[in-house]
């Protein structure tokens, strides 16, 4: 038998993955990742019967055609999610593990599953997925100082930021590449101090963020923000975690970023206010390519054309 393990190339992703694999230790398996918006995942499997598949944190809607083929073909799916679903396949072959509550992600549906096997991991993802009220709960037990939770948030928050990019170009380090380097810490404060990554992924994110920083808003009313960001590397790198920061500062108020892509349009980014964090993934919906959950979404391609209609929904959404 071979494990599968499908996972999306965000910390949310990386996480649960590091969770499952420090509780269970297969022998023979394979990982298939991509850039966080790479959500068709499942279609790059190659599985028979008598194989085990394994999907974490991609939505299973957007994967439906390929979920239904794996099952039809006798392959056992145990699949770890807190994106929009919609109607789930009735199969003894499929264990699903699938909460949209818009508090928490798939790290902690994970942690809930292994009744906290490896918690600090879970911490570290939950951070990345910008649950930073969720994290700090699971983390009680662990009796961290503040400053060693300080720094899985900060870890959390890298990991997630390495995820985002139109392709594997635009990435410090490839997703499977970089979960191979956390693999062998069980402990993710040793990850922080001992693997060279960290810095790495530290040091671009401050350069990223300060160029993020100079921008000014597109848009700015008390309900909502919008920012447009040039069609660069470091654009597209930091259009998620940028997100995150402006919601993280101002918890009352919706926020979009479009970034401008090569090929014309823009790659979007939405977070819900964390007052209440609803509607981001209808919002982008509404337009191909855009999907994700409650309090965060985006659109991997939004013709220009669509610019203002966008604009529109996302202002009357978020008034």
């Amino acid at each position: 038998m071979t494990d599968f393990f499908v996972f999306n190339g965000d910390a949310d992703g990386i996480c649960s993955l590091q969770q499952l694999l420090l509780a269970e230790s297969p022998t023979d398996f394979e990982l298939i990742s991509g850039v966080k918006r790479d959500i068709a995942l499942l279609s790059r499997v190659e599985a028979k019967r008598g194989d085990r598949v394994t999907v974490l944190d991609i939505s299973l809607d957007k994967n439906r055609q390929p979920l239904q083929r794996l099952l039809a073909d006798d392959v056992s799916v145990r699949y770890f999610d807190h994106h929009y679903a919609g109607d789930v396949p009735d199969s003894p072959s499929l264990e699903t593990h699938i909460d949209t509550d818009a508090s928490r992600g798939t790290s902690y549906l994970v942690d809930r599953y292994l009744a906290g096997h490896s918690r600090a991991w879970a911490v570290v993802g939950t951070f990345g997925d910008n649950f930073d009220a969720t994290a700090k709960q699971l983390a009680e037990p662990l009796d961290l100082s503040s400053t060693e939770l300080e720094r899985l948030r900060e870890l959390g928050i890298l990991l997630n930021y390495n995820g985002y990019g139109s392709s594997i170009d635009d990435l410090h380090l490839p997703p499977v590449e970089l979960f191979r380097r956390i693999r062998p810490f069980a402990d993710p404060l040793r990850f922080a101090a001992e693997e060279v990554t960290f810095n790495r992924l530290r040091e671009g994110y401050r350069a990223d963020m300060e160029a993020a920083a100079a921008l000014e808003p597109q848009l700015e009313k008390p309900g909502h923000a919008l920012y447009l960001l040039p069609n660069e590397r470091w654009s597209r790198r930091v259009s998620g975690v940028f997100a995150n920061r402006l919601a993280q500062a101002a918890p009352e108020r919706a926020h979009a970023i479009l970034t401008e892509l090569e090929q014309g349009g823009y790659l979007v980014s939405v977070r819900a206010p964390i007052a209440n964090p609803d509607g981001a993934d209808e919002l982008c919906r509404r337009f191909p390519t855009g999907g994700g959950r409650k309090a965060a979404a985006g659109i991997n391609h939004l013709a220009e054309s669509d610019y203002q209609p966008f604009v529109d929904a996302f202002a009357e959404t978020y008034r």
